[in-house]
């Protein structure tokens, strides 16, 4: 996954402190996402806790996004203030210093005062991986989805495209998304739900015949909680003849999650 920013001056703030962007990398698979929740670890939680380690400050750290539990980011960020005087590129360093493996600092930055990790992004980028062969390798388990059966890759190419553009995307919302599915049943309005509408810029399927590993890339301006992982499912359906390529701007206009596949 990774996140576009308009580009952002630096600037001396008027307050000692100063605004840094860190730029980092995790594998997911061992913790509970990226929001801290307590007794359970999260990238969120873990850095926040090194931060204060290193800088003697209680740091209150705002990431891009929200991955879910055992996704993974190639370039996740997020920004922290600080009256800390630590240089950036030391700052990095002793981070990873102190970081497991599993999760590393690739650039800390000091920014403009107003730059804010979540507000100020342009688009996002999320990749989900499914491996089509008979066995997957232990050394890639981590990282795909393995589905060892025949798909229609032409038909799910076909699928994907009718993603792009603006949608009400509550078909393909977590239950627990703004304004849940029942709540909008339960209106006579058939509004659109404005909470559940994003803005796909690009949606497509590349495939690596070589690794055997069908990759559906999605650009937008957010996306809703599980919503890449139920597109995933939508377009399998699709994949395995469940579900046809003009099925996709029904389901999408239904607004009800029971219309879409199920949630990869």
């Amino acid at each position: 996954m990774e996140w576009l920013y308009f580009p952002v001056q630096t600037q001396e703030s008027a307050y000692d402190m100063r605004n840094i962007r860190l730029t980092v990398a995790y594998d997911g698979t061992d913790f509970f996402g990226w929001q801290r929740q307590p007794s359970k670890p999260t990238i969120q939680g873990l850095l926040e806790a090194e931060l204060a380690d290193i800088t003697g400050e209680k740091a209150a750290l705002v990431g891009s996004g929200r991955t879910d539990a055992g996704v993974h980011a190639a370039n996740q960020t997020a920004n922290f203030k600080t009256s800390c005087s630590i240089p950036c590129p030391n700052l990095a360093k002793a981070l990873n210093d102190h970081l497991p493996a599993s999760v590393r600092i690739k650039d800390a930055s000091e920014v403009a005062e107003a730059f804010h990790a979540r507000y100020n992004v342009v688009s996002k980028t999320y990749r989900y991986r499914i491996l089509l062969a008979p066995v997957s390798s232990p050394f890639i388990a981590r990282f795909v989805y393995h589905y060892p059966y025949p798909l229609d890759r032409a038909a799910m190419d076909k699928a994907a495209a009718r993603f792009k553009g603006q949608h009400d995307f509550t078909s393909m919302a977590a239950k627990d998304s703004p304004k849940s599915v029942e709540k909008e049943r339960e209106s006579a309005s058939i509004r659109h739900n404005a909470k559940n509408i994003r803005k796909v810029y690009s949606s497509r399927l590349i495939w690596n015949a070589k690794t055997r590993i069908l990759t559906y890339e999605v650009r937008g301006s957010g996306f809703l909680h599980h919503m890449v992982r139920n597109i995933v499912g939508t377009l399998i359906e699709v994949g395995r003849g469940a579900l046809k390529p003009s099925d996709i701007p029904p389901i999408l206009a239904a607004r009800d999650r029971a219309r879409a596949g199920p949630t990869a």
